[in-house]
């Protein structure tokens, strides 16, 4: 990744930040309480909003996320002492940045990541025209909560990072032990030719032109959480299953095959399925493994159906494993289908850290980071100090198996009203996870005087 040269966007003024001063090799400890109150003193609650509203004002639905990451990017540039967007096809970018520490830190500091990438916008003005929440990039303020596309899903987690680390330097503190920034392309799906973690997967490239070793004691990926602390998520998969039979005029339906009877076959054994996955092991944080068939299309004008195809989602434990996984459902579907003249063929569109789709995510929630973490979560939001498991798929799993990094994701926002037209993030839910971000970085990494 090349050293970032940005242009200036268009947006909101920005409270000057102080410049940047060398820092101390003499490490601080100041008692907590003192260190809390120097860092609470250095908060913008004015300056925080104005990088989560021009953030959500920016567009980037999937596959056009790199004027977003140069907003990122701009914002972490003065406070950073690294910061570089890579910019690796038309319209697609990942961010990364690093501050503190030095070459002798690996394994040690804080890795904070996310996805720059939003789902898609269609609909939003129909639904709420002639409201202040009309546009969903307006960033419409409305009951003490912050509206538009992307807000909680998860803009708010990326700026919330960034306001942290602007408060940090503005109180005159460095963290002693690194902190890295990687926000990347391409987490969510619905696009065409995107949804395959590509940002990630190229981010993580060891042969990859841009690549640089990640190494942490914890990584907190930003996925809204309501600021509780995730330490699992499920793992899944998606399944298109196309029946192909014969099309024949339906005055002599005899010479067809059809294949929207064989349809109703298999979704009577896909549900017969889901029925039997709820009896199976519970897990504590993610629960039951299940079914979802979501979609299904077939039919003719007066004619057989020649062909249909149905859609499902698979909902995995962590005790389940992907290929076995497959492979059962797969023996569900051609069981299903009495006629054997039906062809039957299933694909796995959706591959993330796994060829078929992505693994459960499963950190130990006893690890001494993640309960520094939970125990400054409790001091600013009391009552949000929860352990849980995540009722989505992220990319948690690449930071935690494939670099070996313990993951968890604590952001702020609410998931279940992401990607739908009521996004919203609370205010003050937003403006607490500046303050833990700050306090979390400072605690864990510890802090240096700037001078």
């Amino acid at each position: 990744m090349a050293r970032v040269q940005l242009a200036a966007l268009a947006r909101p003024a920005a409270r000057p930040i102080s410049p940047r001063r060398k820092v101390s090799q003499m490490r601080t400890t100041p008692a907590t309480s003192e260190l809390n109150a120097r860092i609470d003193a250095a908060r913008d609650e004015e300056d925080a909003l104005r990088l989560l509203r021009a953030a959500v004002a920016i567009p980037s639905v999937t596959g056009r996320e790199e004027d977003f990451a140069r907003y990122v990017a701009e914002e972490l540039t003065g406070v950073c002492d690294e910061v570089a967007v890579d910019a690796f096809t038309a319209q697609r970018a990942n961010v990364w940045a690093r501050w503190g520490g030095s070459n002798d830190d690996a394994g040690k500091g804080l890795l904070f990541a996310g996805h720059l990438d939003t789902v898609r916008v269609t609909g939003w003005e129909e639904h709420w025209a002639g409201t202040s929440r009309q546009s969903p990039f307006g960033a419409a303020i409305v009951d003490g909560a912050v509206w538009g596309r992307g807000v909680g899903d998860l803009k708010a987690g990326i700026t919330a990072v960034i306001a942290a680390l602007q408060v940090l330097r503005r109180a005159g503190l460095a963290p002693a032990a690194p902190v890295t920034i990687l926000f990347v392309a391409d987490e969510e799906s619905g696009e065409p030719d995107t949804g395959t973690s590509a940002g990630i997967r190229r981010a993580l490239d060891p042969a990859g032109p841009e690549y640089r070793p990640l190494s942490a004691d914890l990584a907190v990926y930003v996925e809204p959480t309501k600021m509780q602390v995730f330490t699992s998520h499920m793992g899944f998969f998606i399944t298109d299953i196309t029946l192909l039979g014969k099309s024949a005029y339906f005055g002599t339906p005899e010479r067809g095959v059809d294949a929207l009877r064989a349809a109703d076959e298999v979704l009577r054994a896909l549900w017969a399925y889901n029925d039997e996955l709820g009896t199976r092991a519970e897990d504590d944080l993610v629960g039951s493994p299940s079914l979802l068939v979501t979609g299904i299309s077939s039919g003719g004008y007066f004619a057989v159906p020649g062909e249909c195809a149905i859609n499902l989602i698979r909902k995995l434990t962590p005790a389940e494993d992907l290929d076995a996984a497959r492979a059962e459902l797969d023996a569900v579907i051609r069981a299903a289908v009495s006629d054997e003249r039906v062809q039957v063929s299933t694909a796995y569109p959706a591959g993330r850290d796994h060829p078929v789709g992505g693994t459960a995510l499963v950190t130990d929630p006893g690890l001494e980071a993640v309960t520094r973490l939970r125990n400054v979560v409790g001091d600013i939001l009391p009552g949000r100090d929860l352990i849980a498991g995540a009722p989505y798929w992220s990319e948690g799993p690449f930071l935690a198996d494939h670099c070996g990094i313990p993951t968890v994701y604590c952001a702020p926002g609410d998931i279940s009203n992401c990607h739908t037209f009521d996004e919203h993030v609370e205010i003050q839910e937003f403006l607490a996870a500046v303050t833990v971000y700050a306090r979390f970085i400072a605690t864990h990494c510890g802090v240096r005087e700037l001078r």
